[in-house]
């Protein structure tokens, strides 16, 4: 389970004696005690039973897995070691430069198709994973096959080879409102089939640096380091969500937990099982979130919306005729709120689809029908740019939608998993902002930064926050 942590500090002072506090906490501790013996729900009120969730739970639960997965880490040696005067000083016997480290996980997953054995997880869960196991309600185990993950939305489809498997039923997640009830269902800290309650708090949540696509279903049904990957429920047993991140000031749940939304992850699903990763299309374009400031600025009376700062040439919104200043609200039936909301919504889309733009332009609105692709002049595969980054397609990143003005960057469109930029720490929705300290705008400067270097330094930033990787 990812969190997100943040610290509180909370605390008072009770000027009182301590004989009065004892006292006075001793009354109170044996009046609620009372208070709940006596408050204690019967089975049957007047003859009838009373409601229960307990024979959902009984058709759904068999869907829910336990995932557990074993992992090799390969630790280089502190160059500190590798100097003869340190070795010889201290008399230290010779040692292998690299040794490896074994390293267990634990998460939950979700059958959504028992005649193939496909189960739903998060990526994170079986990221880096040698082998994978899926632990069934019944008992039974099963050595599980990736067919693909999609880091940047954080979700994986893994295949078992098992019969009498129970899948679940999928709801639309387009159709559920705040104040809804929903269950959570999963293995948190290791605790098998374990059910919490509570409603969703929120729909839409994005910018929370978690993901590279964000569009969660926030709830305040306890979710716990090791839900990732269970499943989020309707009252009808239906899923809603794939459970995947909480923010965790003490470490644990506090009511606010995470969830992508089902439609999202059966789109992605889609693709995963089709091909083995997510192939997102790219509108080409540089955008930044509509404020009232720029509203009056430009005339327009929407206040939301993504306007467009730029339009990339050779791409696909520059073949389909959007122009720089648009402002677009609307993306086939989808209404876009901000840049955040735009990039979602082309994230989703395969290269190649089709889709409707709704646009004001000029304080009128226009419709523009969009072919989207990957933007011919901002892609390049990491072989041809270099070897060690063999694996990954390179693409020049949008802007920073609150800085317009910001270097842009490459972004990691996609990556092979296993391969040399994988290996080296890359992942899908990276951005690349400088090579060896040196800033790059595209990939026409990154590759012309890179050639000819045995060690590469990337500042890469990867959601709210930043990482050097060095390959050598």
């Amino acid at each position: 389970m990812k969190q997100n942590k943040f610290n509180f500090r909370t605390g008072f002072n009770l000027a009182t004696t301590s004989v009065k506090v004892a006292a006075f906490c001793a009354i109170i501790s044996l009046f609620l005690t009372a208070c709940s013996v006596r408050a204690a729900l019967p089975l049957y009120a007047d003859g009838q039973p009373l409601p229960s969730l307990a024979p959902m739970l009984e058709k759904i639960q068999p869907a829910v897995v336990n995932i557990s997965t074993a992992s090799t880490e390969i630790i280089a040696e502190n160059p500190l070691l590798r100097d003869p005067f340190f070795k010889r000083f201290f008399d230290m016997p010779r040692q292998p430069r690299q040794r490896e480290r074994r390293s267990q996980a634990l998460g939950s997953g979700v059958i959504v198709d028992a005649e193939q054995g496909l189960v739903l997880t998060n990526a994170h869960v079986i990221d880096k994973a040698d082998e994978i196991t899926v632990r069934l309600n019944d008992g039974r185990e099963f050595k599980a096959e990736l067919i693909g993950s999609d880091p940047g939305a954080d979700i994986a489809v893994i295949k078992i080879e098992a019969n009498k498997l129970v899948a679940i039923k999928m709801a639309d997640s387009e159709k559920i409102r705040v104040g809804d009830f929903v269950v959570a269902i999963g293995n948190p800290f290791g605790l098998s089939e374990t059910v919490t309650s509570g409603i969703i708090s929120g729909l839409g949540r994005s910018g929370l640096g978690i993901e590279g696509y964000e569009d969660f279903i926030q709830t305040d049904a306890a979710i716990n380091i090791g839900n990732s990957g269970g499943a989020l429920v309707n009252l009808r047993g239906e899923l809603i969500g794939v459970n995947t991140a909480i923010l965790a000031p003490g470490g644990g749940s506090v009511g606010i937990g995470f969830a992508i939304p089902v439609n999202m992850a059966q789109n992605l699903m889609a693709q995963l099982v089709e091909f083995g990763d997510v192939r997102r299309g790219l509108l080409g374009v540089l955008m930044q979130d509509m404020t009232r400031d720029l509203a009056q600025a430009f005339g327009y009376d929407f206040t939301r919306g993504a306007i467009v700062t730029q339009v990339l040439p050779n791409s696909a919104a520059e073949a389909a005729g959007v122009k720089e200043s648009d402002l677009i609200v609307a993306v086939d039936d989808t209404v876009i709120e901000d840049a955040s909301d735009l990039r979602n919504a082309i994230g989703l889309l395969r290269e190649g689809d089709e889709t409707m733009l709704s646009v004001i332009r000029g304080g009128k609105r226009k419709t523009i029908n969009a072919k989207i692709g990957v933007a011919q002049i901002a892609s390049r595969q990491g072989d041809v740019i270099s070897k060690k980054l063999a694996g990954a397609l390179f693409g020049n990143a949008d802007s920073d939608p609150n800085d317009p003005d910001a270097t842009s960057g490459v972004e990691v469109v996609e990556i092979e998993r296993g391969s040399p930029a994988y290996e080296s720490g890359l992942r899908q929705g990276d951005r690349i902002v400088s090579v060896n300290r040196n800033p790059i705008r595209n990939t026409r400067e990154f590759k012309d930064v890179v050639t000819g270097q045995n060690t590469l330094v990337l500042n890469v930033q990867r959601g709210q926050g930043a990482l050097f990787i060095v390959i050598q």
